[in-house]
């Protein structure tokens, strides 16, 4: 494999953007080890496995819809372009999930039935963002589906699977999810949202109506320090309101990336090929993020277990 092939499967692979599915597993662990003092530890690495099995499908899977629309014909990293074979990419996809929905479902036999239910709810959004007929990512939703899928529904369910007293097998905990998730999967969404600053003329060309279509660059670029500031604020109201330990404030360990994300996009808003790579400064926020979260709570853990 030459240098030139070699780039684009590391491009086509994205592997910093699996922490998207990974994060939320461990903070919801991280959480629950630090209230119950306990976790479901086997839970917890399956549950994992799955999550990045079930963001494999939805990554190839979004490659195959591009593919039929046209808008990947000049992506040279696309999965499609890269095996020249939709039939693999789509068994390869597909399989990924059925073997991540399996895990899912032996996780959910021996907590609660809703396991399963919230992840397939998650699978099921994932496929209205670019599957047809829906494909409503073209329509400019994708990131509420997206915050949607990686914020209450994933880390409700994660908190059931992983919770070692059983204390949700008949309820959801939506208040919990919603306190524990949402700052951190708009974090997430902030990726996605990213990720299309760079082909806005293209999107536009094949239909997709993305937020940054609508706004444009500039007015896009603009949103993006709002974005973080209400993420530290609800994680600052978190702490404040006692709902995670002080030490949570480790999340501040993402301020310098987020300040090179929105500096990055102030200056050069303008200039696809300067940000063409600014998603994944903002997966490192989003990362670090949650590390930082994830840190806070397991010293906190340890100094008070």
């Amino acid at each position: 494999m030459n240098e030139r092939n070699k780039r684009l499967w590391k491009q086509a692979i994205k592997w910093p953007l699996y922490s998207v599915a990974i994060l939320p597993v461990f903070i919801s662990g991280a959480y629950t080890l630090n209230s119950f003092k306990n976790i479901k530890i086997y839970n917890l690495i399956a549950f994992t496995i799955a999550a990045i099995l079930i963001l494999i499908w939805e990554n190839l899977t979004n490659d195959l819809f591009d593919a039929e629309t046209g808008i990947d014909e000049f992506k040279f990293h696309s999965i499609v372009n890269l095996v020249r074979s939709k039939k693999i990419v789509s068994i390869t996809a597909y399989t990924s999930l059925l073997i991540g929905l399996l895990i899912i479902t032996i996780i959910a036999l021996s907590t609660s039935i809703n396991v399963m239910l919230l992840v397939a709810l998650c699978c099921f959004l994932g496929y209205l963002y670019q599957g047809p007929p829906f494909r409503l990512g073209y329509q400019g939703l994708g990131e509420p589906l997206c915050w949607i899928a990686f914020g209450p529904l994933t880390y409700s369910a994660a908190l059931i699977a992983l919770n070692p007293s059983d204390i949700y097998l008949f309820s959801i905990p939506w208040k919990e999810s919603l306190l524990l998730g949402s700052g951190s999967s708009l974090a997430t969404t902030l990726v996605l949202f990213c990720s299309h600053f760079h082909q806005i003329k293209e999107d536009k060309e094949h239909g997709k109506n993305s937020p940054l279509v609508r706004l444009g660059a500039k007015k896009g670029s603009k949103l993006v320090p709002w974005i973080v500031f209400v993420i530290y604020v609800f994680q600052l109201f978190l702490i404040i309101s006692s709902f995670i330990p002080i030490l949570c404030i480790l999340y501040l360990i993402s301020f310098p990336q987020s300040l090179k994300l929105i500096n990055l996009l102030k200056n050069s808003y303008n200039r696809p090929e300067v940000i063409r790579n600014c998603k994944f400064i903002a997966i490192k926020f989003q990362t670090l993020n949650g590390i930082g979260l994830i840190t806070g709570f397991i010293m906190d853990y340890l100094i008070y277990k």
